[in-house]
Order: structure tokens, then C-alpha cells, then sequence
């Protein structure tokens, strides 16, 4: 327990905390999108449980490192299959490749019945009819980005109960701000469309890291807070444009 207080292992608690949760902005945007689709009741309930369990999955991984870090090591490669192509793919890539066609096929889906949608009627018939078929939908993205987070906190400590605390102190600070993000996302259409788009952006990155196309995430997440930034900026555009009176 001792071992948490040194001031090396704070500093690895703040740094790994504040990653945590850098890397949990595509979570929260895919648990808002999916949240929005349900009743306004249920909303707050997706939210949290997919918190909780984005939370709960990392933390119990880290209990499994073991297996963890023998996902990176090649099952099989290209050429073992008769393909001319000398390209292995380990346990992670697997996983990194189904969480990245899975983004791909939701976001997708999501932004064509918003585009080709007449109305809402058409977005509420596509919508979960249950709570626990939004929580699955988080579930099954939340074992993807675990995995890949889990990977990430140890390339920075080797020492669990590090690792512990900033993954349950990241989700407390994602868990205050959930609402947030999700009603903003829901009040602003041009934001939402955005945010599936962010999410066509990880699903593409993710595709190509399970293909060892290595894109450095730093130049992902700028591209996102800028295009955020700019949208940002044409919110409060529009907005004092409404204000403006009109000239008799």
C-alpha cells in the first residue's frame, strides 16, 4: 500500500489518470450516442452502467495481465494460410479489428438514418427497444477499449495497484461529465454527426493497428479537438446570429 505514496508512483497515478481519460473520449461519445437513442429515464442508466463496466472490465483485466500480454504475441500469420502476404496477427489485432468494424458498422448505420431518415419516427424505430441492448452494444466496444487501455498503462507502470487507481479515479471524472457530453450531443444535431464521424475516424484507426499501421493517436485526438473547436465556434455563431434583430 506503501508503494502508492512515493512520489513516483503519484506521478504515475496523475499522468496514467489524465491518459485514461484522454483515451476514454471515444467511449463517452459512443455510450452518449447509443444512451440518446432510449427513453430519457433510461439515458442516465446507460450511461453509468457503461461507465461502471468500462471500469469494472479494466480493472478486472488487470488481474489477467498475464493473458493480457500474451495477446500481442502472432496466432497465425498471412502466409501460414497461402496468402503472399507476411503479416501475423496476435490475439489483440483480432479483437482491435472486430471493436473497428464494429464502430465502423454502427457509426455508419447511425449517420445514414440520420442522413436518409425522414424524421424522428424513423430514428425512434431504429432505436434499442431495450436498455440492455444499449448495454451490450457498450459492452461489447468497452472489451475493445479495455484492452487497448490496459496495454497502454502498462507500457507506463508495471505496478497494478497504480494502474487500479487511475483507471477507477478516470472513471469518477468520466462519470461527472457523461451528462454532460451526452445532452450537448443530443441538443446540437451538427455535434452529433461529428461525433459519428469521430468514431468513423477510431473505427478506421483501429482496422489499421490491428493491420501494424502504426498512426501516432496524439495527430487523431488534435484532428477531433480541432474540428470540436471549430464546431464550437459555429454554435456560438449561429447563436448570435439569432440574436441579431432584425431591420424593419
Amino acid at each position: 500500500m506503501q508503494e502508492l505514496f512515493t512520489t513516483a508512483a503519484l506521478t504515475s497515478i496523475l499522468t496514467l489518470t489524465l491518459l485514461e481519460i484522454v483515451l476514454g473520449v471515444d467511449n463517452i461519445i459512443f455510450i452518449s450516442i447509443i444512451a440518446g437513442k432510449l427513453k430519457g429515464e433510461d439515458q442516465k442508466k446507460a450511461r453509468n452502467i457503461g461507465l461502471i463496466l468500462a471500469m469494472v472490465i479494466r480493472v478486472g483485466l488487470l488481474f489477467v495481465l498475464g493473458w493480457i500480454l500474451s495477446l500481442q504475441k502472432d496466432l497465425f500469420n498471412l502466409q501460414d494460410i497461402g496468402l503472399p502476404f507476411d503479416l501475423g496477427f496476435s490475439g489483440k489485432d483480432l479483437i482491435l479489428l472486430a471493436g473497428g468494424l464494429f464502430l465502423l458498422f454502427k457509426a455508419t448505420s447511425e449517420i445514414h438514418h440520420k442522413i436518409e431518415g425522414k424524421g424522428d419516427d424513423v430514428d425512434h424505430a431504429k432505436a434499442p427497444s431495450t436498455l440492455s441492448k444499449a448495454v451490450f452494444d457498450i459492452t461489447l466496444i468497452n472489451i475493445v477499449f479495455s484492452v487497448d487501455s490496459i496495454i497502454t498503462a502498462i507500457g507506463m507502470t508495471t505496478v497494478i495497484s497504480v494502474m487500479a487507481v487511475s483507471i477507477v479515479l478516470s472513471t469518477i471524472v468520466m462519470l461527472l461529465f457523461a451528462k454532460n457530453v451526452g445532452e450537448f450531443v443530443e441538443r446540437h444535431p451538427t455535434v452529433k454527426m461529428l461525433a459519428l464521424s469521430f468514431l468513423v475516424m477510431i473505427g478506421t484507426l483501429l482496422v489499421a493497428e490491428a493491420f501494424h499501421a502504426h498512426v501516432p493517436k496524439g495527430y487523431v485526438y488534435f484532428a477531433m479537438a480541432f474540428s470540436f473547436l471549430v464546431e464550437i465556434l459555429n454554435i456560438r455563431m449561429r447563436k448570435n446570429t439569432d440574436t441579431i434583430p432584425e431591420e424593419k
